[in-house]
């Protein structure tokens, strides 16, 4: 694929995803698809550890388009967001064009709210981009709703206005991928403008798959096992279940310490790789680790 070159079917989608690593099942692939022939915002929610993240850097690398990364915390604002004036180049910038007897010159303050003197954040460096590139809007449950209203102008204009330069619009069309951990109800109106996608904690046979897929070198029944495993310990009420990229973690230390199936003493010795809060791995320790001490060799049904 040439650089810059999106796909164009549903079925290019996903080959082009899991080329890259990343294993899309049909409503991620199809929602994919969709943001590159609508040019339309895709709002990816779930809980923590499921992929979001990892589906926006997968699309990136499928099409060959940069990814501008927007991390969101509580208090962002459009100066950390959209762009903020370099005071200091402006100062100096005064400074160098003051006579001590004549002032600052003609122009000067004109001269100074320039775009030489712009600091552009991941918001105007996507939409100013001369290239394609992906912009991923992580977390966008962290912020507030007057961030979201801000937000509402890049999302259905894809322009950004700028008092002192006016309205600077897209140069090229980004694909846009908001994530969010649900951990708050976002607006209807941001919801409006975004395609949407639900993810979840894959089956048994499909994080096998991808588990395999990052880790190659795993047995078949290893991996299985080990993904039963997991499934059994997200089912106990944590603080942090352990996420899909813990699994793989799991399974590249299983293959290091050469450990050819998961009873209860290779479970402790690398239960911190999987739970990682002190209260969790008392739970799952005693849950967990009793299950495996009485049902050696667990099968499928023992995930319930």
């Amino acid at each position: 694929m040439a650089a810059g070159a999106d796909n164009r079917s549903v079925a290019e989608v996903k080959a082009g995803l899991e080329r890259v690593g990343y294993l899309a099942d049909e409503p991620a692939a199809l929602v994919a698809y969709l943001a590159q022939e609508l040019g339309k915002p895709v709002l990816v929610e779930g809980p923590a550890g499921v992929g979001k993240t990892e589906l926006a850097k997968a699309i990136s690398r499928a099409t060959k388009r940069s990814l501008i990364r927007l991390q969101c915390y509580e208090g962002l604002d459009e100066a950390k967001s959209l762009y903020e004036w370099n005071y200091r180049k402006q100062l100096l910038r005064i400074q160098a064009s003051t006579d001590a007897e004549a002032g600052p010159a003609a122009g000067t303050f004109e001269d100074i709210f320039a775009e030489d003197f712009l600091l552009t954040r991941p918001l105007l460096e996507a939409i100013a981009s001369t290239e394609p590139v992906v912009l991923l809007i992580d977390e966008i449950d962290k912020t507030d709703q007057e961030f979201e209203a801000m937000l509402l102008e890049v999302l259905s204009d894809f322009q950004i206005s700028i008092p002192e330069l006016g309205v600077i619009e897209a140069r090229t069309h980004p694909i846009v991928v908001l994530t969010s951990n649900n951990s708050r109800e976002l607006t209807e109106a941001l919801k409006r403008r975004c395609l949407y996608l639900w993810l979840d904690y894959p089956a048994v046979e499909r994080e096998m798959e991808i588990v395999r897929l990052h880790a190659p070198e795993l047995d078949e029944k290893l991996a299985r096992r080990l993904v039963e495993v997991i499934h059994m310990v997200r089912q106990l009420d944590l603080k942090k279940p352990p996420s899909i990229a813990e699994s793989i973690d799991w399974a590249r230390a299983l293959l290091l310490l050469g450990a050819d199936d998961i009873d209860d003493s290779v479970f402790v010795r690398t239960m911190s790789i999987i739970v990682k809060h002190r209260s969790d791995i008392d739970l799952v320790a005693e849950r967990v680790g009793v299950q495996l001490k009485t049902t050696p060799g667990l099968g499928a049904e023992a995930t319930g």
